[in-house]
C-alpha cells in the first residue's frame, strides 16, 4: 500500500526549507561594475531621498580589490563626518540593490554612512573563492576594510557592524577580532556555535541542507556586467573545491569548527553587542547564551520571527528594529544618551498557546522586559515519564518501554522544516510512531521561558543512534502544537569531539538540552513529552536497524525539566510598528515564472509519499523564481528528492538538480548543478557535478567524486 500526506496540508511546513536564500537565490544576475555607467541611473533615483550613492575598490594587501557599494547621507557641508555601519557578505551586492536601498535608507536618513561589501571572489569582488564560510582570510578582509572605512573623508572613525544569518555571523567573528575602529555589532539571527546550531550537523547530527548545494551555484557565477569566462574566471570560481564537500569531510566537533565560534571564548568580545533572534530561526539559542556569559555590554531581543528581519519578519508582530538599533548605534558610535542602556537588557515576546496552524499570520502573546538570563525567579520543575505513559511530578515504578526504530518518522510531521523553528504542522502523526508521555489536564496555566532538559536512561541494541525529545502541548480538542526540541547524537554522549560507539544493550544516562522556547500552557490543556529515534530529513538517519529503550522510574528517573517562570509585573517595551516602505528602486521586479514559484525564494513541498511495502520514504521539496534588473533577467529552479528506508536505513539519498539562467543582451549562461549524496552502512558518497552552458553550448563540466567514511553520524 501506498498513502500519500495531503500536500496543501503541507506545503507550508518548508517556507524556511533553503536558509538565506531570501538574499542569495535571486543575486544571480549580471551586476554593475564599480564605475560602470548603470551606477549614474542609481545615484538619479536616490536624488530625492537625501542619499547619496557611491561604488569604490577597496584594495587588500594582496592587491585583490573588495567592491564595495556607499549609502552617504547627502550634505552641503563638505566637512561632515558620519559614523560607517558595515554589511559584509558574498550575496552580491549590486543584485541585492533593490533589498539593500529599503534597509539602508532608514539608517542613511539619520546620519549614517552604509557600506556593503562583497567578500573575496563573490559578487564584483576579485580575487579567490573563500575556501569556506567564515575563513581567515575573510576576516583578515573584513578587518582592512573596517579600517578603511574609518579613514576616509565622510568617516567619523567610528564603524559598527550589523546583518542578520552571514551578516550576523561575521559581525561576531569580526568583534571576536575586536579591530580598533570597530565600536559596536548587531547580529540577526546568528550563531554562537558553529557545529551544533549551523546547517551542516544540526544538534551534532549531519544534516544535508539545500542551502549547500543553491549556495554552490551562486558563488560560481562570474562578475558581472562583462560576465568574462576565462581561464581565470574558472580557476578562481567555477573549479573550486564545493565547500559542502569540505564540511561533510569534517563531522566531529573541534578545531575547524571552533576557529569562528564564540562559545568557546565568550570573553574574547570587548566591544557592545545587540544580538536578536526569532522563535521561528534556529539561531535563537545564541542569545540567551551570549546575555549570560559575555562580560561585554550586550542587549538582546527574541521576537516571534523565522529567519528574517523583525520590521518585515514572518510571522506576525512585525516591529521596526532599526528604530532600536539607531538608539544603539547613537549611544556607541556617536556618543549620545538615548536611554537605551538604562532599560533592561533583554526584550522577550512570550508566547501564547495556538493551534498547529500553519497558515497562522500572527502569534499571539506579548512583549515584555527582563532584567537578564537565565530569569532569577525561574523554578525549575521536574515532570517524571511514567511507566503508564504519564507525565507527573512523582516518579513511577520501574519499566522499560521500547521503541522499534523508523528512520522515516519526521516527514509527516514537520520534517522538511530545516530546523527546530518554524511552524509545525499536528504533531499527533509523528507522535503515533513516538513513545509519549502526558499530563494531567492542567489546574492552571504554567509559563516556562529558557532550556528544558530531558534526562533519558537509555539504550539501544545498535551502536550507534540518536534520540529526539520533542515538548508539545495538547489542546482540549487533541492537536498537538510543538513548543520545544532537540536531537542527540548517542556517540556524542561524553564528547562531541572524541565521540564512541553505543554498546549495545547497556544502559547510558542522556542529558539533553531542547532549544530556547518560550510558552503559556493554558489551564486544561496537556503537556507532552514525544521520543523517538529520527527526525528525516533534518536529521540524517544512523544506519541500523534497531530497537532503543527507556527505563522509566527508580532514584535517577528518566524525567524533563521545565524553566517554569511566575508571573511578576514587569516593564513592556514601546516598539514602534514597521516604516512605510517606499516605492523601492526603478527597474527591479520580479520575473513571471512558469511551474512552481515562491516569491519568497524557499523551496516547498511538492510531493510526500511513504510506501508501506518497500518502506521508502520520500519527500520532494521544489522551487523557481527569477528577477528583473535594470541590466538583465535572472531565474532560478530547484528540485530536492529525499528519501530513506525504514527496512535499511543505511539506504538514505538527497538528490539536488538546480538551475541558473542569466539573460543579458545577445548572451544566455545557463549553470547546471546536480547533487547526489547517499549512504551505506559505512560511508557517505559525494558525487557533484557542475556545467556552464552558454547559448546552448557546453562550456565547462566538473565533477566530484568521493568516498567519506561515516564517523558516528
Amino acid at each position: 500500500m501506498t498513502y500519500g500526506i495531503e500536500i496543501a496540508k503541507i506545503c507550508a511546513i518548508a517556507r524556511r526549507y533553503i536558509l538565506f536564500l531570501l538574499t542569495a537565490v535571486l543575486v544571480i544576475s549580471t551586476g554593475c561594475g564599480p564605475g560602470s555607467p548603470d551606477s549614474s541611473d542609481l545615484d538619479g533615483s536616490l536624488a530625492d531621498d537625501g542619499i547619496e550613492f557611491r561604488e569604490a575598490w577597496i584594495a587588500m594587501p594582496d592587491a585583490v580589490r573588495l567592491a564595495a557599494d556607499l549609502w552617504i547621507p547627502e550634505s552641503n557641508d563638505p566637512d561632515q563626518r558620519y559614523p560607517v555601519l558595515l554589511e559584509y557578505l558574498p550575496y552580491r551586492k549590486n543584485e541585492s540593490r533593490a533589498r539593500n536601498y529599503e534597509l539602508f535608507s532608514y539608517f542613511v536618513r539619520r546620519g549614517y554612512v552604509v557600506a556593503r561589501v562583497d567578500i573575496r571572489g563573490t559578487g564584483n569582488s576579485e580575487g579567490k573563492l573563500i575556501e569556506y564560510e567564515y575563513t581567515d582570510q575573510e576576516q583578515e578582509d573584513g578587518e582592512v576594510v573596517i579600517d578603511w572605512l574609518s579613514k576616509q573623508p565622510f568617516s567619523s572613525g567610528n564603524v559598527g557592524m550589523f546583518g542578520i544569518s552571514w551578516g550576523g555571523f561575521n559581525s561576531i567573528h569580526m568583534a571576536m577580532r575586536n579591530p580598533p575602529a570597530l565600536k559596536a555589532i548587531i547580529a540577526i539571527e546568528a550563531t554562537d556555535d558553529l557545529y551544533e546550531d549551523d546547517v551542516h550537523y544540526m544538534d551534532g547530527i549531519a544534516h544535508v541542507d539545500a542551502y549547500e548545494a543553491g549556495q554552490d551555484l551562486a558563488n560560481i557565477v562570474p562578475a558581472g556586467p562583462d560576465y568574462i569566462i576565462d581561464e581565470e574566471y574558472f580557476e578562481n570560481r567555477f573549479d573550486t573545491k564545493p565547500w559542502m564537500l569540505i564540511y561533510k569531510s569534517q563531522q566531529l566537533d573541534g578545531p575547524f569548527w571552533d576557529r569562528a565560534s564564540l562559545n568557546t571564548r565568550y570573553d574574547s568580545i570587548k566591544i557592545p553587542a545587540f544580538v536578536i533572534g526569532g522563535w521561528y530561526d534556529g539561531y535563537r539559542d545564541s542569545v540567551p547564551r551570549m546575555l549570560e556569559h559575555m562580560a561585554a555590554p550586550v542587549k538582546a531581543m527574541v521576537g516571534p520571527w523565522a529567519h528574517s528581519f523583525p520590521h518585515n519578519g514572518y510571522p506576525k508582530p512585525q516591529i521596526e528594529w532599526r528604530h532600536e538599533a539607531v538608539r544603539w548605534f547613537d549611544h556607541w558610535l556617536k556618543g549620545e544618551d538615548t536611554g537605551i542602556m538604562d532599560e533592561p537588557p533583554f526584550a522577550v515576546y512570550v508566547r501564547d498557546w495556538y493551534p498547529p496552524d500553519l497558515s497562522l499570520e500572527e502569534i499571539p502573546g506579548e512583549w515584555r522586559f527582563e532584567e537578564g538570563f537565565p530569569l532569577g525567579r525561574t523554578q525549575y520543575r521536574d515532570m517524571f515519564l511514567g511507566a503508564d505513559n504519564s507525565l507527573s511530578e512523582r516518579s513511577s515504578p520501574v519499566r522499560t518501554h521500547s521503541l522499534e526504530y523508523d528512520p522515516t518518522v519526521g516527514m509527516e510531521g514537520g520534517g522538511p522544516v530545516m530546523w527546530w523553528g518554524d511552524l509545525t504542522p499536528d504533531q499527533q502523526p509523528m507522535d503515533d510512531a513516538s513513545l509519549v508521555y502526558d499530563s494531567a489536564p492542567l489546574e492552571e496555566e504554567i509559563e516556562i521561558l529558557g532550556f528544558p532538559r530531558a534526562f533519558l536512561n537509555a539504550s539501544a541494541d545498535a551502536p550507534l543512534a540518536s534520540w529526539v525529545v520533542r515538548l508539545s502541548d495538547v489542546a482540549p480538542d487533541g492537536s498537538v502544537t510543538q513548543v520545544a526540541g532537540a536531537g542527540f547524537n548517542g556517540a556524542h554522549r561524553e564528547s562531541s569531539q572524541k565521540p564512541t560507539a553505543l554498546e549495545p544493550g547497556r544502559e547510558y544516562p542522556l542529558a539533553i538540552e531542547l532549544h530556547f522556547t518560550s510558552w503559556v500552557f493554558p489551564p486544561g490543556h496537556r503537556i507532552r513529552v514525544a521520543i523517538t529515534n529520527s527526525q528525516w530529513p533534518m536529521f540524517w538517519p544512523t544506519p541500523y536497524s534497531m530497537t532503543t529503550y527507556l527505563r522509566l522510574g527508580g532514584n535517577d528517573a528518566t524525567r524533563i525539566v521545565l524553566p517554569v517562570i511566575p508571573h511578576e509585573d514587569r516593564p513592556v517595551p514601546r516598539f514602534l510598528p514597521p516604516a512605510e516602505k517606499g516605492p523601492g528602486l526603478p527597474g527591479f521586479r520580479p520575473a513571471p515564472i512558469e511551474g512552481t514559484a515562491t516569491t519568497s525564494g524557499y523551496a516547498e513541498v511538492e510531493g510526500l509519499v511513504y510506501d508501506e511495502e518497500t518502506g521508502i520514504g520520500t519527500l520532494v521539496a521544489t522551487n523557481a523564481g527569477g528577477m528583473i534588473y535594470p541590466w538583465a533577467e535572472a531565474r532560478y529552479s530547484q528540485k530536492i528528492t529525499h528519501s530513506t528506508n525504514k527496512h535499511d536505513p543505511a539506504q538514505t539519498s538527497v538528490r539536488t538538480e538546480y538551475s541558473r539562467t542569466i539573460l543579458v543582451d545577445d548572451r544566455k549562461l545557463l549553470f547546471e548543478a546536480v547533487l547526489d549524496f547517499h549512504t551505506d552502512l559505512e560511508n557517505f558518497y559525494y558525487f557533484y557535478t557542475r556545467r556552464l552552458f552558454e547559448n546552448g553550448e557546453l562550456l565547462r563540466e566538473k565533477t566530484w567524486d568521493e568516498t567519506i567514511p561515516r564517523e558516528f553520524h
